[in-house]
């Protein structure tokens, strides 16, 4: 249903991505089985202390084929991903640059609906500690900034920021990328560990109250209010499943409308019950900084922009080549608000 280009870059990426493929076609079938209650078991990966577009679909009640089982937790949307590859879960998430290179380098999935982005509200930061003397772009060079992992967003954009800003590229290979994962970020800034750290949606708002930080840039100022990650599917999945990747897309599209259009205390108050109903002894604190959903397109339907600029950087960069087809890399046939099921700008029950 869905061709993709043969091309293998020159980075790492190809290297994890050789076993990626390897274990991807040893399934025989990729068809699902349908369970004594009528409904579709979809494996996936939580984050810790926080809820999932998927998650908040399930606790709404909009999946009628669909039923989650959670695998565990990840800490790294390129990891995410690559699980989904290798068939160890069935839909994951990441960086739309990070799906790009997944699929340029041989893996056959598919992104099917936006899950995070940034808005005026909820926005990724780039903080030094107040003091330090580290203010402009050029400061950055020589000096250890912590970022979730390498290969991904935060990489991305603090490069194009420098870019940008005018920064050679020779010093902006002397910019310390380290990774940091988000949960440890502040902690590690604060006791000089880092130089410079990626504070992201709640994470940032519970450091900033403490004040003692400095914002060097966010990335609001750099994409202005877009979706940057993906939920993605394997192909042959979508191929041999599309009834149930239209519920789960349908599910999370209606799950991020209804989150566009609520009041924020009844949004954060639903999270916190998603979190405590689940029973995995995690933190409530972290959800009751949130402030919107970040994706700013109703119902999350992915736009070309959200892709064509990663893909652009990648390829100045060397990491993807030239000609990759932004059109092939996500499909929003399966989201109610781009397939005619209900009217782009409707609420959740497409009224």
């Amino acid at each position: 249903m869905r061709s993709r280009p043969k091309f293998l870059s020159g980075t790492a990426i190809a290297v994890f991505t050789v076993l990626t493929v390897v274990l991807a076609s040893c399934s025989t079938s990729e068809t699902a089985e349908v369970g004594a209650d009528g409904k579709v078991t979809v494996r996936y990966q939580g984050w810790a202390s926080q809820v999932g577009w998927s998650e908040l679909a399930e606790s709404l009640g909009y999946f009628q084929k669909v039923k989650l089982e959670w695998v565990g937790d990840t800490t790294s949307g390129p990891q995410d991903i690559q699980a989904v590859a290798t068939g160890e879960i069935d839909t994951g998430s990441a960086f739309n640059g990070s799906v790009a290179k997944l699929q340029q380098a041989g893996s056959k999935v598919t992104g099917v609906v936006s899950t995070n982005g940034s808005d005026t509200e909820t926005f990724h930061g780039y903080y030094s500690l107040e003091g330090s003397g580290i203010e402009t772009a050029q400061d950055l060079v020589g000096k250890k900034v912590g970022i979730n992992t390498l290969g991904a967003y935060h990489e991305y954009a603090i490069k194009e920021w420098l870019h940008r800003e005018g920064v050679s590229d020779a010093d902006i290979k002397n910019v310390g990328l380290t990774v940091v994962p988000p949960i440890n970020t502040e902690l590690a800034l604060r006791e000089k560990q880092i130089e410079v750290g990626n504070l992201g949606t709640i994470f940032k708002d519970v450091a900033l109250q403490k004040g003692g930080l400095h914002e060097i840039f966010r990335d609001t100022s750099l994409i202005g209010n877009l979706s940057i990650a993906t939920a993605v599917f394997r192909d042959e999945y979508i191929d041999e499943n599309p009834e149930v990747v239209k519920d789960y897309v349908q599910g999370v599209a209606r799950a991020i409308r209804w989150a566009q259009l609520r009041p924020r205390e009844e949004v954060v108050n639903r999270f916190v019950k998603i979190i405590e109903d689940r029973g995995r002894n995690e933190n409530t604190e972290f959800v009751k900084q949130w402030k919107s959903p970040g994706v700013p397109v109703p119902g999350g339907v992915i736009e070309p922009e959200e892709f064509t600029l990663w893909v652009d950087e990648a390829v100045r960069l060397g990491e993807l080549p030239a000609g990759v087809k932004v059109e092939e890399l996500y499909t929003n046939e399966f989201n109610p608000y781009a397939n005619g099921t209900y009217p782009p700008a409707s609420n959740e029950e497409g009224v």
